[in-house]
């Protein structure tokens, strides 16, 4: 077991690059590998999660290259040209792609069973596995969660499923699943989230019309591989954006991230937080805007987060709550309990987390409330969320003494070399073990 030793640091400044978008590399390799041709995809993220996925669109049948780092080539298989896999699946670490692939293996001709480590195996996935039986796919889970076994010979057909819960897992599973079935698909969300999944089918050719919490897929004959450029992962500059609020002691620019609109909910919450952030350089990758994001010292003032952006922020929420330590009087955040069902209970273990650093907190069924104060030295037990890893690393910035955080190997599933960049950026940060 690895852990990090941070010790308090004077601030941060100057620039750095993260590293490419997660959930992009994940759907740039299950959809190529269902291509017709070969998809050239940059900016690959060389995480754990998505080596998981390499490997997966591997033993279903797609010849993976990777000829430089961050570059992947994909030699897909078309739509209907992928095989059964010698053994079972195994996503590792990796929610999404379980996800994901339980709706593009559901109108498969062939059996499969996926897997993944010890925290993804305690995770839901009937949520997904509802929906799907209603297109007519036939899964099986233990008791709710993995192992997911999918049987073969399902006919599927299109379905309008209004999902009771915001979640761009269940929204994508059903959409590639649609891309197997008779007739159009349409998925409506009580509250818009991600929307990688809708533009990337539609620069593979696929007819998806995506509009005000709506999706509607037409399954298409084949799919065109296509050349995918992943712009950095806003969800691991996000830390950095933090960070540079917090503790910058001179301007912070991150470059080349990812700024999708359905992703950025975290720079609204830090603005109505008084934070001095702004987007220059904008451009595009593809079908995803990219910008470069500019933070300068600011002070903060505890907010109550409109339940409308927590959706385009979800996974941002550890490092936000470290915002919120950091910030003048409370901060709220309520309609977030889709947080308990992440790689760790996300409420629960940043509230302990922030118990352990003298941060007065209350939880809530579905979120926290946070007193902005002095934080503390102490010893953090992640419970193997890299999230939560990271987010306490940059609450050294405002730290009096030095924060153990136990069990971060998973930080490499999605942020490899999260120590060195954050210790280019002024942080003190050892990892150990």
């Amino acid at each position: 077991m690895s852990d990090f030793i941070v010790e308090p640091a004077q601030g941060v400044a100057g620039r750095v690059a993260v590293p490419g978008d997660k959930s992009i590399s994940h759907r740039a390799l299950m959809l190529g590998a269902i291509a017709s041709g070969t998809t050239c995809v940059t900016g690959f993220l060389e995480g754990e999660d998505c080596l998981a996925t390499l490997r997966a669109v591997t033993s279903l049948g797609a010849r993976v290259e990777r000829p430089a780092a961050g570059e992947v080539r994909v030699e897909g298989v078309g739509l209907a040209g992928l095989r059964a896999p010698a053994t079972v699946l195994d996503m590792g670490n990796a929610g999404t792609a379980m996800r994901l692939f339980m709706g593009l293996l559901a109108g498969q001709s062939f059996d499969s069973e996926l897997v993944g480590d010890a925290s993804l195996m305690r995770r839901p996935m009937e949520r997904v596995a509802r929906p799907l039986r209603e297109m007519g796919a036939r899964v099986e889970t233990q008791e709710g969660r993995p192992p997911v076994r999918i049987h073969a010979g399902a006919g599927l057909h299109g379905i309008r499923y209004t999902m009771p819960v915001a979640s761009a897992q269940v929204k994508s599973a059903l959409l590639l699943a649609g891309l197997y079935a008779e007739g159009a698909t349409t998925v409506i969300e009580p509250a818009v989230t991600r929307d990688h999944t809708e533009r990337m089918l539609q620069s593979f050719g696929v007819d998806v019309v995506a509009r005000g919490g709506t999706a509607t897929l037409r399954p298409p004959a084949r799919l065109e591989a296509a050349r995918i450029e992943v712009p950095g992962d806003f969800s691991s500059a996000a830390f950095f954006i933090v960070a540079a609020c917090i503790g910058a002691r001179a301007p912070v620019l991150i470059e080349g991230v990812g700024v999708n609109p359905t992703r950025t909910g975290l720079l609204e919450m830090l603005a109505l937080m008084g934070a001095d952030l702004r987007l220059v350089n904008h451009r595009s990758a593809g079908a995803e805007p990219v910008a470069d994001i500019e933070i300068r010292p600011a002070a903060l003032t505890g907010i109550r987060v409109p339940e409308r952006l927590v959706p385009l922020a979800i996974d941002e929420f550890p490092a936000f709550f470290i915002a919120a330590a950091c910030a003048r009087g409370e901060t709220l955040v309520t309609g977030a309990e889709e947080l308990r069902v992440k790689e760790s209970d996300r409420i629960a273990v940043m509230a302990r987390g922030l118990d352990a650093v003298g941060v007065r907190n209350e939880v809530l069924p579905d979120g926290l409330r946070i007193e902005g104060g002095p934080i503390g030295g102490g010893v953090i037990d992640s419970h193997g969320d890299h999230r939560v890893a990271m987010a306490f690393a940059v609450a050294s910035l405002r730290a009096s003494g030095a924060i153990e955080i136990r069990d971060v190997a998973n930080v490499a599933t999605s942020f490899p070399g999260f120590a060195p960049l954050a210790n280019s950026l002024g942080l003190r940060l050892e990892e150990r073990g």
